[in-house]
């Protein structure tokens, strides 16, 4: 039967060894047992996140197996399975499935800034190949194209697998839409905003906080549905004050690089980037100060929780 997806779901680094060579297989069970031990509802592999573009095909499998395997059937694992060659996701969605994921999360084929015909065609080729849900990632600032309501929609009502959509586009209205468009079919997973993306009808939140905060930031969700809005805001505002601080450096660098420095600052060590991305590092004084200025925030985010009964 398959599983339901709602709530927050971490959207995962993926961790490598000291020198960058390989994946730490260690540190991502330690990882994982932490998620599984704070409660988060269900766990996504290999997105942006995860630095999907940085590792082999040798190195995929090893991830999903330890994913697959470690979690055991007691949360939800999807798996990112994108690629801007048509085979190649098909590949990755079909193996994924084969190794026992629960779902998939795929992003358009980037840089290619398809039509709609290729962009459904893409799509389907996945959905013939797999039975497991597939979660669209409609993130128009990596993939160069923006997905329509309308065109999500199609999907879901013609693809069998097509069920959820991780909605990044920076246009609110989205979330709404796309529910509207697919007849109340299609279930969003908020990629931003995510009290308001409740609001308008997201059923979950694909989570990066959950990196190094995954109790208070996935409690947000919880929250929402319990009807307390204002102490959901409360969290959100703080966690939108660490993402501000992260967001004045670099873009190439901000997000991964420090997603896991600050993993290894609350004990959950997760190695570094690989390149092209800068390393935690090689930003010097900066890293280390906005390090101090996260820190505190961090702090005050699980006090926060704390008050709140969780």
């Amino acid at each position: 039967m398959t599983k339901e997806f709602r709530g927050s779901y971490t959207v995962s680094v993926t961790p490598f060894t000291q020198d960058g060579s390989a994946i730490d297989v260690g540190a991502l069970k330690d990882f994982l047992d932490w998620q599984l031990d704070v409660g988060v509802p269900g766990i996504i592999a290999l997105g942006s996140t995860g630095e999907f573009l940085a590792v082999d095909d040798e190195e995929r499998r090893l991830i999903v197996d330890t994913y697959v395997n470690h979690i055991d059937g007691r949360i939800p694992v999807v798996i990112g399975t994108m690629n801007a060659h048509t085979p190649n996701a098909v590949r990755y969605s079909r193996e994924a499935e084969e190794q026992g994921a629960d779902g998939l999360m795929i992003i358009p084929p980037y840089y290619y800034t398809p039509t709609d015909d290729e962009i459904f065609n893409y799509y389907a080729a996945v959905d013939e190949a797999v039975s497991i849900p597939i979660m669209l990632y409609n993130n128009p600032v990596t993939a160069n194209v923006d997905m329509s309501a309308e065109l999500m929609a199609r999907m879901c009502l013609e693809l069998e697998s097509v069920q959820y959509v991780k909605e990044s586009s920076l246009d609110l209205g989205r979330v709404r839409d796309v529910i509207v468009e697919s007849d109340g079919q299609m279930k969003v997973y908020a990629g931003e905003r995510v009290v308001d993306s409740y609001l308008l009808g997201a059923i979950g939140y694909v989570n990066p906080y959950g990196n190094y905060i995954p109790r208070p930031s996935y409690r947000i969700f919880d929250l929402c549905e319990q009807g307390r809005i204002d102490e959901a805001l409360a969290v959100q505002r703080l966690i939108d004050r660490i993402d501000h601080i992260i967001a004045e450096g670099h873009p190439t660098y901000g997000h991964q690089c420090y997603s896991k420095a600050l993993a290894a600052a609350v004990g959950h060590p997760m190695g570094d980037v690989r390149p092209p991305l800068t390393t935690f590092p090689e930003l010097g004084d900066e890293g280390r100060q906005r390090m101090a200025e996260m820190m505190p925030l961090i702090e005050e985010l699980e006090s926060l929780v704390d008050s709140m009964g969780f």
